[in-house]
């Protein structure tokens, strides 16, 4: 196992050479502020445990030329974000590359066994084709609320089978590496924060859409997860009082309305009954349709499959207009797979924000796609297990 840093000075500077890459001595003195005495053993420590290595002589800034350093190229993370749907796993190296990813349809709803089963044996294959001979952490994401210390599902509405499943224990057994275990859409928001549309925003609003809807909050650069972990479940808040039934229990909830199975649901419905000759076709050549079905009729121009879009993004927009008033972000960034529905959708969200919200919270408040796509989640995973690596025992 990697052994952890001795103190809060030794964790920022392996932090540091993680997010800014290969760093001279004199630079990384400069930037934790640590006196040159000081930094010198704090770097000789870290050799010593090998979480760092020397990397050859660092450009001359007048005088004697330091040393340059790095994170061990030997250093793996493993990053798995499991959908309602699918799965997609990653091997990182230290400084949060993406090394190899694979990407599976699951079905959650098969009860955590089955699909943890399915995600080390995707981590195998990683290892078998030469990403990784050992992990020395994996962050790991879900679809639904997370008891966050414990690494414990409770009582997810899409997840039969998984309340109180010890998902962190089980993969760290399997794994032989430190195991953390959050909400999907907190690694979403990680992603993007690291490596994505919203680096360098310190606080930010990341909305995924997909077959349920949650927010990740983050806050002076850390996500927000509330005491329990169920910050940001916004799928769950009403739109309609006493409206359609949710899978949570409750009525009228956004989820209800919008998402993946909804969005599907109504699709139908609109085929069945003539409303949408676009989509009425659709069904007939396949038997089903998808969330993607409703953006193809849609960008055929289907007036139906428009209004599915239009109406979606309104009240998701309800909801993140009161988020903004209340938060007042940097920046609100859309991700999940129901951004595929395209322009429509963020036109939209952006509609209904600008016009609830205040002028002083939306007045430079950007509302945008993540730029990561299917990768945000295992790259926000990476970082996660990293933090821990990175933090003293």
């Amino acid at each position: 196992m990697t052994a952890r840093p001795g103190n809060s000075h030794a964790s920022r500077l392996l932090r540091r050479l993680r997010d800014a890459g290969p760093q001279s001595r004199a630079v990384l003195g400069d930037e934790v502020g640590l006196s040159r005495s000081r930094l010198a053993v704090e770097i000789d420590r870290l050799l010593e445990t090998g979480l760092i290595v020397p990397d050859g002589l660092a450009a001359s800034r007048g005088g004697r030329r330091s040393h340059n350093v790095r994170l061990s190229p030997d250093l793996r993370f493993l990053g798995v974000d499991i959908g309602a749907t699918s799965a997609d796993v990653a091997v990182t190296n230290a400084e949060l590359e993406i090394l190899g990813h694979l990407a599976e349809p699951l079905d959650v709803r098969d009860g955590p066994v089955a699909v943890c089963e399915q995600v080390l044996a995707m981590a195998a294959k990683l290892r078998a084709a030469g990403h990784a001979e050992h992990f020395d952490g994996a962050g790991v994401g879900v679809p639904g609320p997370v008891r966050f210390p414990e690494g414990v599902p409770v009582a997810p509405p899409i997840m039969p089978g998984w309340d109180g499943f010890p998902v962190r224990e089980a993969l760290s057994q399997e794994l032989g590496c430190p195991v953390l275990v959050d909400n999907d859409v907190n690694l979403m928001a990680m992603g993007e924060g690291h490596a994505g549309v919203a680096r360098g925003a310190e606080s930010f609003l990341c909305v995924k859409i997909g077959t349920g809807i949650g927010c990740g909050i983050v806050v002076g650069d850390r996500v927000h997860r509330g005491v329990t972990g169920s910050a940001g479940d916004i799928g769950h808040i009403q739109v309609v009082p006493d409206g359609l039934p949710c899978t949570c229990g409750n009525r009228g909830c956004l989820e209800a309305y919008f998402g993946g199975n909804a969005l599907t649901r109504d699709a139908v419905a609109v085929a069945a009954d003539g409303r949408s000759p676009e989509l009425a076709l659709r069904l007939a050549a396949a038997g089903t349709l998808l969330p993607v079905d409703v953006a193809a009729a849609a960008a055929a121009g289907d007036a139906t499959a428009i209004g599915l879009i239009r109406q979606g993004g309104h009240r998701t927009g309800q909801i993140i207009a009161g988020l903004v008033s209340f938060f007042n972000p940097a920046m609100v960034v859309i991700g999940g797979g129901l951004t595929g529905l395209g322009h429509t959708l963020l036109a939209s969200i952006r509609t209904q924000v600008y016009q609830q919200s205040l002028p002083l919270a939306t007045g430079n408040l950007p509302i945008v796609l993540g730029e990561l796509g299917a990768t945000a989640g295992v790259v926000g995973a990476a970082r996660l297990i990293s933090d821990h690596v990175f933090t003293p025992a």
